[in-house]
């Protein structure tokens, strides 16, 4: 008979009442490990979503990813291939963008799992698993007109899917033991397979290995030596050889950065490169700092709390200083989203509101009121301006937003032109595509629109919008009844030539339409409005005249009617005094006058605020206070 010795201790409630505050104490550990990445991923995707939706649309409108193999082989020309394949892919779902949205945080909550693994990140440290998913945000949302001058694809994308490549290796390798020396291996092999599908990133990942190396337990000092050399000779050595055997297009000096975007126009601008450079600073350092085994201190609790709140306080800050926020850079993207919808209440509803317009908001809502019939009577009761793209190097209208100003004002030749230039220079986007369709369709080039059509079938998003116009290919008439390019018609056949527009669009539409005359109406009113835009009185009056005789017994326009009663009396070479011009013009031109001279003696930038609180709307303040501006 055998006696148990083993009896169940007792426990006294002492010892009880301690092991519920250490569990308690590690559930509080625990409990931010969970929900603090969740809520971050949380607030990020609100942001996205209610801030920049049109952001990410337009995004999207800037990339292109084709279901075709040949798009496959072109992408992997050069290393990092496979990534900018697969950020091209996830980027087309910001088509809608709370799909973009969910995808992108998706990826970022990967990331965080894949660092707290690849790093054994303790409970009490998890807000460090934000921190390289505030500097991918901060890479993302920081670019703002860079957006028209990367040539980067799959931007959006590309770094996250990168950074989440890297923790995944580096957890690999340090799950692979040291015998045999298996995980020097995996060195060597997972750099022939990673550089080129993942270019640079591939690269850091081996970087990481390399420096995880001497953290890691069980092996020798010959060992982490053999590790460290193999991995950097390997950094080195084959980016040169697939350079030599399989990428000659890729210039030498940009091998070991392959996939990572160049912010270069003129010349460099490092500091957007600043996040890159942290999320690789990141990477060494957890791999420098990894520890197999973490013990959890849950005597500190309050502390690594207050810790985590701070770190979490800077981090959100961080990411907020950096999002770029310049209003007008997103009002001009709702705009374009109006004018693409043929929205053109939506365009001036927006006008409304706006501070200090750039040029090319200001010749939008232009636009706006010329579809409607109401530029002569409303174009300067909307704050005008010249306000300076918010960027470091200047920024053309030739990339904001000329192409489509080209296509409604009936310039297919410049349209097309510029969508071939950008797309040889920036790549080829779904915009530039839709651009050379509308207009291959406006000049009747039927078989031209088709290959277009063909292409933007093969998109996800873009085959449908793209099959509406496949009938306009068989029945040109049909174009007539398209609410976006059946107005654009009557500005057709008068004077699409191709010469040099100095990538100033304003002017050179300007003096196109004001040395031109026409006999259709819609086309012969825009020659006066520029003529009354460029304050050319010799030009004025004959389009002027010119626009009576088409109109007559209609309504004359009060800017029209403005500016011929202001140069009659400037001039006195015509003879204004039969013109029925409308009581409240000259009414409003006497009221002028005799206010300017009861400021007579303060200078025109001191009037200005005051007599545009009265004239505001009138060509008379735009004739003598609107000086000097800039298009850009």
């Amino acid at each position: 008979m055998k006696i148990n010795n083993n009896k169940k201790k007792k426990t006294s409630p002492k010892e009880q009442k301690v092991r519920v505050a250490k569990t308690i104490k590690d559930s509080a550990l625990l409990l931010p490990a969970i929900l603090l990445p969740l809520v971050a991923l949380a607030a990020l995707w609100v942001v996205m979503v209610t801030y920049e939706s049109t952001l990410l649309f337009r995004v999207q409108e800037f990339n292109m990813f084709l279901y075709t193999p040949l798009f496959f082989k072109q992408c992997m020309v050069a290393s990092g291939g496979f990534l900018v394949w697969l950020g091209s892919y996830f980027t087309q779902y910001f088509y809608h963008p709370w799909i973009g949205a969910t995808f992108l945080c998706l990826w970022w909550a990967l990331l965080m799992w894949l660092a707290k693994k690849a790093f054994n990140i303790p409970n009490r440290w998890v807000v460090t698993l934000l921190i390289p998913v505030a500097l991918l945000a901060i890479a993302d949302f920081q670019i703002g007109y860079w957006l028209f001058y990367l040539k980067a694809r799959g931007y959006y994308f590309t770094a996250t899917i990168g950074m989440t490549i890297v923790m995944a290796l580096i957890w690999a390798y340090r799950s692979i033991p040291p015998k045999f020396f298996m995980n020097t291996l995996f060195i060597i092999i997972s750099t022939i397979i990673t550089y080129p599908l993942f270019g640079f990133y591939g690269l850091l990942a081996t970087l990481g290995m390399a420096i995880i190396t001497w953290r890691l337990e069980g092996m020798t000092i010959g060992q982490r030596s053999i590790n460290t050399l193999v991995a950097l000779l390997a950094i080195v050595a084959i980016p040169l050889v697939c350079y030599r055997m399989l990428y000659h297009e890729t210039n030498i000096v940009n091998i070991y950065w392959t996939a990572l975007p160049l912010f270069r126009i003129d010349k460099d601008y490092y500091s957007y490169y600043i996040p890159f450079y942290l999320l690789a600073a990141f990477t060494a350092i957890a791999a420098l700092l990894y520890k197999k085994h973490r013990q959890t201190d849950v005597k500190r609790v309050h502390l690594w709390v207050a810790i985590q709140t701070l770190a979490l306080v800077a981090l959100v800050f961080a990411t907020y200083y950096f999002w770029y926020k310049d209003k007008n850079f997103h009002t001009e993207l709702e705009i374009n989203r109006c004018v693409e919808n043929v929205d053109w209440d939506g365009v001036l509803d927006i006008a409304r509101d706006w501070e200090d317009p750039t040029r090319m908001m200001w010749m939008m809502k232009n636009l706006a009121l010329f579809r409607e019939g109401r530029q002569g009577d409303e174009m300067y009761r909307y704050k005008n301006g010249d306000k300076r793209c918010e960027a470091p190097f200047m920024v053309r209208l030739t990339q904001t937003g000329g192409k489509l100003l080209y296509l409604h004002y009936g310039q297919t030749n410049f349209c097309y032109r510029w969508c071939l230039e950008d797309g040889v220079e920036y790549g080829w986007r779904v915009e530039y595509y839709k651009f050379m369709l509308k207009c291959s369709l406006l000049n009747n080039e039927m078989v031209v629109a088709q290959k277009y059509i063909d292409i933007l079938k093969k998109t996800k998003y873009y085959a449908k919008w793209a099959e509406q116009y496949e009938p306009y290919t068989k029945n040109a008439e049909l174009i007539k009844k398209d609410k976006e390019l059946g107005p654009i018609l009557p500005m057709l056949g008068q004077r699409d030539v191709l010469t040099s527009d100095n990538t100033l669009i304003e002017i050179y539409l300007l003096n196109l339409f004001a040395n031109d005359d026409s006999n259709d109406p819609v086309y012969q009113e825009q020659t006066l409005l520029a003529a009354l835009q460029m304050k050319d009185i010799g030009m004025f009056w004959p389009r002027f005249f010119h626009y009576a005789t088409i109109h007559e017994g209609k309504p004359m326009p009060k800017h029209y009617q403005e500016a011929a009663y202001l140069y009659g009396h400037l001039e006195n070479n015509i003879d204004i005094s039969k013109m029925p011009f409308d009581k409240d013009v000259v009414d409003t031109y006497n009221d002028f006058m005799a206010t300017a001279q009861s400021y007579a003696g303060m200078t025109e930038e001191q009037m200005k605020p005051y007599m545009y609180d009265r004239f505001g709307g009138t060509f008379y303040f735009e004739y003598f206070f609107t000086r000097n501006q800039k298009s850009y």
